[in-house]
Order: C-alpha cells, then sequence, then structure tokens
C-alpha cells in the first residue's frame, strides 16, 4: 500500500531520568533527581565513580555506580577529568543511560519523565498531515510509553480520540516494540482536533 506522507519522530527526554524509591531520610518513597555532580573515589591502582541522585525532600543522597573497582586505565584521562569537573553534559548523558538504572536496580517513575517527540525531517510540524500518513516514531531509550499515548502526542489528540479513531480504523498500528512505533493515519488531523473539545 502507498501512503500519503511519511513522518519520522523521535523521542528524546528533556532531562535525566527521575528515580522512585524508598528513601531513609524520609521513611517513605519519594523521588531522587540528578544532582549533575559526580562523586570519585581512587584507591591506588582501582578508581570507583558514582553519579549522584538526591531525594527531593529531605536531600538524601543515592549514588548510582557507573564504574566500581576498574583500574584507572579503564577510564580515559578526558573522561576522569570530566568526571572530577562535574561536567553537567556529562551528568545528563549518564543520566539518560538506561543501563546504569538497570545495572543499579534503580526505578524510573516514567510517568513523571518528561519528553518530547522531534520531528526528523524538516517542515514536518503539527497539522501538517492528512489522510493516509504513516508515522514512524523511534525511542532509541526505550523509554514505557503507551503505543496510544504516543499516537495522541503526535497527533496532538487525547488518548480516548485516538482509542475511537483506532476503533474506526482510521488509526492502524502496523508496529509496536520497545524502540519503534509504527502506526498509519487515515483521517483529517484538523477534523478531529475540533471535535475532541
Amino acid at each position: 500500500m502507498s501512503y500519503g506522507k511519511k513522518i519520522e519522530y523521535r523521542i528524546i527526554p528533556r532531562g535525566s531520568f527521575p528515580v522512585i524509591r524508598g528513601c531513609s531520610g524520609c521513611g517513605r518513597k519519594t523521588h531522587f533527581i540528578n544532582t549533575k555532580k559526580f562523586r570519585v573515589n581512587a584507591n591506588g591502582n582501582k578508581i570507583d565513580v558514582w553519579l549522584i541522585y538526591q531525594c527531593e525532600t529531605c536531600k538524601h543522597t543515592l549514588n548510582l555506580a557507573i564504574y566500581e573497582r576498574q583500574k584507572v586505565s579503564a577510564i580515559s584521562e578526558k573522561e576522569y577529568r570530566r568526571f572530577l569537573g562535574n561536567e553537567e553534559q556529562l551528568a545528563e548523558v549518564y543520566g539518560r543511560n538506561m543501563q546504569l538504572f538497570r545495572s543499579n536496580k534503580a526505578e524510573i517513575d516514567f510517568e513523571r519523565l518528561e519528553y518530547e517527540f522531534v520531528a526528523l525531517q524538516e517542515g514536518a510540524m503539527d497539522g501538517e498531515f492528512g489522510e493516509g500518513t504513516e508515522f514512524i516514531v523511534y525511542n532509541p531509550y526505550g523509554l514505557k510509553i503507551r503505543p496510544e499515548k504516543q499516537i495522541a502526542g503526535i497527533l496532538g489528540l487525547s488518548r480516548s480520540q485516538v482509542k475511537k479513531l483506532t476503533e474506526k480504523g482510521e488509526i492502524t498500528l502496523e508496529k509496536s516494540s520497545s524502540q519503534m512505533l509504527s502506526f498509519r493515519f487515515n483521517g483529517n488531523s484538523d477534523k478531529h482536533k475540533e471535535t475532541q473539545i
């Protein structure tokens, strides 16, 4: 089947992943946020590096291990200096590194995570699509966002509106995985935006 238009998006987090976990300072589950600082501990020829998170409420800290008991030679001198200098850009990179959170068994609060859909081609702006448009949404960070929520975000519709359009066959989900979503829209975007109020 041929499509009238094909538009590709990428989901990009707006900041570091928020963590939810039990806080010993508060005595309950709270949110921890990236301080954009590192803790570095060198002992002989071994080195430890942690990304420091802290409780929003009581500032109790949570150290996420980046390197543990690694040989100093395992880290480049440039990266080592960036850790020592608490480089914010590097802290943001690690704050969106899914493997780091998995290895530290840190629970990401995906409901609180802010993200945006970035069009991969010029001119693919909101509303510039109509009947027969194919959408591909890349999720390189593997964020846990339900397909209908992604579709709603791309089309500028409510999730209930997306559900109705899917039932009518105007939206067809073609592929869904943790890394990519593909769907087809066979309706008129302006018409549905007007009727969702």
